[in-house]
């Protein structure tokens, strides 16, 4: 391999069966085993499912479903992370519905733009979370767009008392028919409607938990939000395909999901960056021992060497570092337990099978040579049918090759690992020098004043962009601590990447995937608006 084309190897083979035919296979191999433990929507309750119990129930949504909706049609659940959440969307794949998955903070115009432009014509929703009145507001919505609407404490509509043998029989077995749509996070405009196949949702949750070599019969701990893919397909379908149990958290605080772990006996955590940084948080303030890990797997953001090895130390786990995105639904590659350290660290591993690599030049095209960073493009089984109704978007974004351009920057090794080195959008040219936010970044999150960090770029007459750090601090600035920071860059990084511009923040501004957006900082430097370091 002398170019960054990696084409992608061809075992195991794929699974070729839908979300449904997957959970009705396992509830088949052994029904009595436990699978969903979760708390319902109104009143709390933690609910235990068996895996012949979750069959049953999702055969009786998909039941209600037929009634509301056709083969096909869109069908929008609006939800935090209620135990009805993957029941809905275990019998939405069963009635051949594509579930719209919806952000529950999402106030009306955004909740306006989802349902219309999807043409949902029915709306599932909570009543309430976390003190936002759902109800209300999907009452509102759906009365002025004339939609079907039915809460969740409505049960009887949504989950009938029995299954329909008929709905039963004509359960979708075609893996490469859409299942559901997701609304990317986005940082700017308007989101865009990512459209999912089965064989994506299955193989993508398959072959991920094979390569975190998540063991058989986990017990796994998923306080992601249901409204993602790294929840509802990695954190629901993963531990179907295991054989284990999901334990879904409805709103994660660190000290409570730390006694969940412990109580469960829980083998895997599902997490994002901010999750696993206050859970490490949490258990170095605790008195209680720490929860024992296997594995760790996660990403959606720059996962710091730091972290990834505060993880090992403090559970013990196997930190198994993901990358991708909405649109490969959502796992490109990931870390494995037997890499070397350096590449656990350094790199977010290598490609899952069945799926080809390249990196490219983001002006030509043209694949560059191996080692040079470039775009990262792949193309497999996991990627999108398209933006829902944007043919526009979609052709922008998968080429005549049939690759999906992720926007990330990156470069491949002789051995096929991929090191992140940005986003195309955030790269900072300082002086006709590129500069890739991470490398700071990692540089500073390995401070011990430092809890997070983000670095972007600020306009510069002179320089063109400068380099600016926003910090959040694990307490009070110290007298001199700028000071320190940058010495502690000059130590590490070249003298263009040390950053000029030095802010405190209390809390970052985060997408609902939990990244920050770093244009909303950007924003605030430029209007003085952020607390400056001196």
């Amino acid at each position: 391999m002398t170019t960054s084309f990696l084409p992608g190897t061809t075992t195991p083979p794929l699974l070729e069966e839908t979300v449904g035919a997957l959970l009705a296979r396992r509830a088949a191999e052994d029904p009595e085993r436990l699978a969903l433990v979760g708390t319902r929507h109104g009143d709390g309750e933690p609910v235990r499912l068996t895996r012949a119990e979750l069959l049953a129930e999702a055969r009786c949504v998909a039941t209600a479903l037929a009634g509301l909706a056709a083969p096909g049609e869109p069908v929008a659940l609006w939800a935090p992370n209620v135990v009805e959440w993957p029941v809905i969307e275990y019998g939405a794949a069963l009635a051949g519905v594509v579930l719209v998955a919806l952000n529950p903070v999402l106030r009306r115009p955004e909740l306006e733009y989802a349902l219309g432009h999807c043409r949902a014509t029915v709306l599932l929703h909570a009543d309430a979370s976390r003190g936002y009145d759902m109800g209300a507001v999907a009452r509102e919505v759906a009365d002025a767009a004339g939609l079907t609407r039915v809460s969740l404490a409505e049960t009887s509509r949504w989950r009938a008392e029995a299954p329909d043998d008929a709905v039963v029989a004509a359960e979708p077995t075609d893996p490469s028919a859409p299942v559901m749509l997701q609304y990317t996070s986005g940082t700017t405009g308007n989101p865009k409607g990512v459209l999912l196949r089965h064989r994506s949702l299955v193989n993508v949750a398959h072959l991920t938990m094979e390569a975190a070599r998540a063991p058989s019969g986990a017990v796994c701990v998923n306080p992601l939000p249901m409204f993602h893919t790294a929840s509802c397909v990695i954190g629901t379908l993963g531990p179907l395909v295991v054989g284990g149990t999901e334990v879904l958290v409805e709103q994660f605080e660190p000290n409570s999901v730390l006694d969940l772990l412990r109580r469960e006996e829980a083998s895997v955590l599902f997490y994002v960056p901010a999750v696993l940084g206050a859970l490490l948080e949490a258990q170095r303030a605790s008195d209680s021992p720490a929860p024992t890990l296997q594995v760790a797997m996660g990403g959606a953001a720059t996962v710091s060497p730091t972290m990834i090895q505060a993880a090992e130390d403090v559970f013990g786990a196997s930190v198994i570092n993901l990358f991708g995105q909405t649109e490969l639904a959502p796992v490109l590659t990931a870390t494995r337990p037997d890499d070397a350290h350096a590449d656990q660290l350094e790199t977010v591993g290598r490609p899952l099978p069945h799926v080809d690599v390249k990196i490219v030049d983001p002006a030509s095209g043209e694949v560059v040579p191996l080692g040079e960073p470039g775009e990262i493009c792949a193309r497999g089984y996991q990627q999108m049918i398209g933006y829902l109704h944007d043919d526009a978007a979609t052709a922008a974004t998968v080429d005549a090759d049939g690759f999906v351009h992720t926007g990330d920057l990156g470069a491949l090794d002789e051995r096929g690992y991929l090191r992140l080195t940005g986003r195309l959008k955030e790269l900072i040219i300082r002086k006709g020098e590129n500069i890739a936010p991470p490398e700071i970044e990692n540089c500073l999150d390995a401070h011990a004043a430092v809890a997070a960090v983000a670095v972007v770029g600020l306009p510069d007459e002179q320089a063109g962009e400068i380099v600016a750090a926003v910090v959040r601090l694990r307490g009070e600035p110290s007298a001199g601590l700028r000071d320190e920071l940058v010495a502690h860059c000059r130590e590490r990084l070249s003298p263009h990447k040390i950053p000029a511009c030095w802010f405190v923040v209390d809390e970052f501004p985060m997408t609902p995937t939990q990244k920050v957006q770093k244009f909303r900082l950007a924003e605030a430097a430029g209007r003085g608006e952020l607390r400056e370091l001196v």
